[in-house]
This record gives C-alpha cells, sequence and structure tokens, in this order.
C-alpha cells in the first residue's frame, strides 16, 4: 500500500490512449530541443537525449506531479557553458551529479517553498534574458571555419542556411492553423529534413557536429581529481545549476497545478530532480529540469498521469537505439529555426506591454536581472540578485511607511500611536518622531498598528529609553504583540531594554 501510496495512484482513471499518444507528441517535441541544447553547450548530441530519457522518466515516476515533463532544458545547460570550456565535460557531469545532491538536500530539508520568494519583475528579467542568450546562440550557425578561424557563411552556404531557417520558422508558425495533430516543431523538421534529402542539398547537419549512435546510456564515473580544488571547481556551477532547475521545476509546478486545478508536492519534485541529476552525472547525461513548453504540449495533449512521462522518456530511447542514422541526417538549419520559435516563444512579451505601467523600480529590477543573464549566462546569481534589489526596496519603501501620532491625554500624558513595521530601515525615521526634551514626564508609545521586527529595532528601543531615563521621564511600551514581547525579552542578555511598567496603563500587553 506504501508503494501505491509513493509513486502511483492507482484509484486515478487512466485514459491510456491519450496518455499514450500525448507521451510520443512530447518526445516528439523534447528531442529536437535536447539535440539544440546540447551542441550549443558544446556537448555531445547524445549527451543532450541521454538527459531527456533520464530526466524524463526518473521525474515521471518519483515526481512531485502526474503531468509535469523534465528534460534536457536550455536553462541549466546555459549555466554548463563556462564549464565545459574551461574544464571539459567529465568535470560537467560531475557538477550535474552535485546539483543532483544539492536538490535532494533542498527537497529533504522542505526548502522548495522559498520559489515564493521570487517576485514577478526578477521572473521576467530572468526568462526573457534565458531567450536572449537562446536567440544569439544560434547565431554560431551561421558561421564556418576556413583556415582555422571562425567567419560568417557567406555566398551560397548562408543563402541556403538562410533560406532553410526561415523555411522552418515559417512551418513552426503556420502549421497549427492546418492541423493540431503533430507538433509544428517535428512537422517543421521533417519536412526541411525531406527537402535537403529529396534536393541533394549540401548543408550542415547533426552528423558534422557529432555522431548520435548509440546505446542504452553506459555507467561512467567522470574522470576527476578526488580532491578539494575540484569540489572548489565544480561547486559553484552545482549549486548554481540546482538552483535554477529547482526555479525553473517549481514555477512550472505551479503552472501545472492552475491548468489542473489539482496541487504537486515541490519538495517531493525537487528529491525526483536530485536523483535524475544524479544518475545523469554517472550515465553521461547533461541534467535538466521540468520544461514549460513540453509540459503545457502534454497537458493540451490531455495528459493527466505519469504515464505519458513514461512513454515519452521510452520513445526517446527507443529512438537513441535504433534512430541514429536517421537523426544524424537533420539539418542543423531546422533545429536552428525551432530554437529561434523556442526563443521567441520563451521571451515574456508581455512584460513589454506593460512596462509603462509597472513601478520604476520593478522595470530596474527585471532589466538588471536580464542583462546580467545574457551578459554572465549566470542565471541563479541574476535571480538571486534581482531578488536581492527587490528586498531592499521593499525595505526602503516600508521604512519610509513608519508614522506616529501623538496627542496629550487629559492626565497629561503624551501618547505615540505608531505606524508601519519598526526594523533596520525605519529605526531612523522611527527616532526622528520623539521630542524627547520637551514632552511631559510620562510618556506611552502603543504599538498597536506596529511591529518590533529585528535587532535593529530593539537597539533604537532600548536607546529611546535611555534618553527618556536620562531626562528623568517615564517611558510606557504598549500593546506590544506577543512575538515582539518574546524578541525583547530574547534580547535581554545583550542589551539593556529600559521598559518602565505602569498597571494602570496595561502596559506590554495585547489588547483587542
Amino acid at each position: 500500500m506504501y508503494l501505491r501510496t509513493r509513486f502511483f495512484d492507482f484509484s486515478q482513471k487512466v485514459n491510456y490512449k491519450t496518455e499514450v499518444l500525448a507521451g510520443i507528441t512530447v518526445a516528439m517535441t523534447m528531442i529536437p530541443e535536447s539535440l539544440s541544447f546540447a551542441i550549443l553547450a558544446g556537448f555531445p548530441p547524445l549527451v543532450g537525449l541521454y538527459a531527456a530519457f533520464i530526466m524524463g522518466l526518473v521525474t515521471s515516476i518519483l515526481g512531485g506531479r502526474p503531468g509535469l515533463i523534465s528534460g534536457g532544458a536550455g536553462a541549466v545547460v546555459v549555466v554548463l557553458i563556462a564549464l565545459m570550456q574551461s574544464h571539459g565535460i567529465e568535470y560537467v557531469f560531475a557538477a550535474v551529479a552535485l546539483a543532483g545532491i544539492v536538490q535532494i538536500m533542498i527537497g529533504l530539508f522542505k526548502l522548495g517553498k522559498f520559489i515564493r520568494l521570487v517576485p514577478q519583475p526578477v521572473m521576467y528579467g530572468f526568462v526573457n534574458g534565458l531567450a536572449v542568450i537562446i536567440f544569439m546562440a544560434q547565431l554560431e550557425q551561421f558561421k564556418t571555419i576556413i583556415n582555422g578561424k571562425q567567419t560568417w557563411l557567406s555566398g551560397s552556404p548562408l543563402i541556403i542556411m538562410t533560406g532553410l531557417v526561415a523555411l522552418t520558422i515559417a512551418i513552426v508558425v503556420f502549421f497549427p492553423k492546418i492541423t493540431k495533430a503533430v507538433p509544428p516543431s517535428l512537422a517543421a523538421i521533417v519536412v526541411v529534413f525531406f527537402i535537403v534529402l529529396g534536393f541533394g542539398i549540401h548543408t550542415k547537419t547533426v552528423s558534422d557536429i557529432a555522431s548520435v549512435s548509440g546505446g542504452f546510456p553506459p555507467f561512467h564515473i567522470p574522470h576527476i581529481p578526488l580532491n578539494l580544488e575540484t569540489f572548489q571547481i565544480i561547486l559553484p556551477y552545482a549549486v548554481i545549476m540546482a538552483g535554477v532547475g529547482l526555479t525553473e521545476g517549481l514555477l512550472t509546478l505551479n503552472l501545472v497545478d492552475e491548468i489542473t486545478g489539482t496541487r504537486g508536492n515541490g519538495n517531493r519534485e525537487s528529491i525526483a530532480q536530485g536523483i535524475a541529476n544524479i544518475l545523469n552525472g554517472f550515465f553521461y547525461g547533461m541534467g535538466g529540469c521540468p520544461m514549460i513548453a513540453q509540459t503545457l504540449v502534454n497537458l493540451s495533449a490531455g495528459a493527466r498521469a505519469r504515464l505519458s512521462g513514461i512513454v515519452a522518456a521510452l520513445t526517446i530511447l527507443l529512438i537513441i537505439l535504433f534512430g541514429a542514422p536517421v537523426i544524424g541526417l537533420v539539418p542543423m538549419a531546422a533545429l536552428t529555426g525551432v530554437m529561434i520559435m523556442v526563443a521567441i516563444g520563451t521571451f515574456e512579451w508581455m512584460s513589454l506591454r506593460i512596462i509603462n505601467k509597472m513601478p520604476k523600480q520593478d522595470i530596474f529590477v527585471g532589466i538588471t536581472v536580464a542583462v546580467i543573464t545574457i551578459w554572465l549566462h549566470n542565471l541563479a546569481l541574476a535571480v538571486l540578485i534581482g531578488v536581492v534589489i527587490s528586498a531592499l526596496v521593499f525595505a526602503w519603501e516600508s521604512a519610509k511607511r513608519i508614522r506616529a501620532r501623538k496627542y496629550i491625554d487629559h492626565y497629561g500624558i503624551k501618547h505615540y500611536e505608531i505606524y508601519g513595521p519598526l526594523f533596520f530601515g525605519s529605526v531612523t525615521a522611527f527616532a526622528e518622531k520623539f521630542d524627547v526634551v520637551n514632552d511631559p514626564a510620562e510618556v506611552i508609545i502603543d504599538f498597536k498598528d506596529s511591529r518590533v521586527a529585528d535587532m535593529s529595532a530593539i537597539e533604537a528601543l532600548n536607546k529611546l529609553t535611555e534618553r527618556y531615563h536620562k531626562e528623568g521621564k517615564k517611558l510606557h511600551l504598549k500593546h506590544l504583540s506577543k512575538d515582539c514581547r518574546t524578541l525583547l525579552a530574547n534580547a535581554g542578555d545583550v542589551i539593556d531594554i529600559n521598559i518602565y511598567e505602569d498597571p494602570s496603563y496595561s502596559v506590554a500587553v495585547d489588547k483587542n
């Protein structure tokens, strides 16, 4: 019974025909993307297909929700480009396995919920930066090597390449208007493939980049020195890859939740991603994460169970085992056209339409994240910087909201009613609101509409009580919430909190 609950829900009614057809369709859309992303990063194309198979199979069985599709995604592959260029593919495999360990730890400690801390402007910048990277990378296919130097294509090769890419894009755009039974990217690749083959057009193919013939993913321990220096090299890439993968994954999971009206398990998805990436590192895979486009294809085909993802993964494996000769003949122009459309589809065009309605600070955050993503190819760092900037902006805006209503009651006691949170950003404005010298002998600070949030706030209260004490005046704190009183009590051993209690005013207690 435990295994039933853990892996599959056998009480769920499954439409096997829909699931199988959806899985095959997903496989057909995933193959060109996985090949293109692998080639983009400088990996052998087979490494991308292995990643699609391993990620798809493991996460479909163990993942946080049915219907979610994982594979060799561009978001995590972009992170590994620099490591590939500097140290080679063995270090990449090691970094992928280490990233899997990090993801498992995040899932075990239930840290997946922190994806909610990523603001929308940061996601706009992240996605738009990724789209630009994918698009710019396709321009490399318009270059060739002449006398050991890389130069742009010219003459007939350029015309052929441009024409085939344009044809691919046109098919992807217009084919859905004819039928939606076949994925447009698959249809485009097939049409361009047969045109090139039938007319004997001379152009670059996948086999010109690397061989894609292979068998079942072989077990392989990365050939790297097992020492601290190696760990220091791969750790930053592993952490970044894990962060990007989980960011993409948990956002995709939330999207599926909204579409299906059900709820997935983010921490379980994190663990499944981790297991899949560890296997990638030891079975020649480039790693990956959930893929939004393939997930949407799967859901639009009617799939709602885990079977579609399993079928997709097994279909990719069969193509690896038996379809390599055909895949090797696929024109690079077709894959380039498909990836250009992926870039266009990835870009959040809505962010441009609403940019004049967004606050200036949100525009700044979005542009900053996009620029860092494009410039450094470091998606996790871009997201982290975006979150930090957003947090600082929020702190600044919150600091400006602290206010004080002042009045003297019929007993001659002055009241300060505080509005807004008291924290590190607002302590200066808070201190400036008190007229210690001219205030009467007794003063009450009412925190009913405020909150003491951190040590900076405690220190501000400590200094304020000392100022009133030196003037020989009494200061009372009123309507402190339970957590505020606990915070003040815990800080008692660190600093001296001078709170003078007066039963007449129910000092330091909550009131409705």
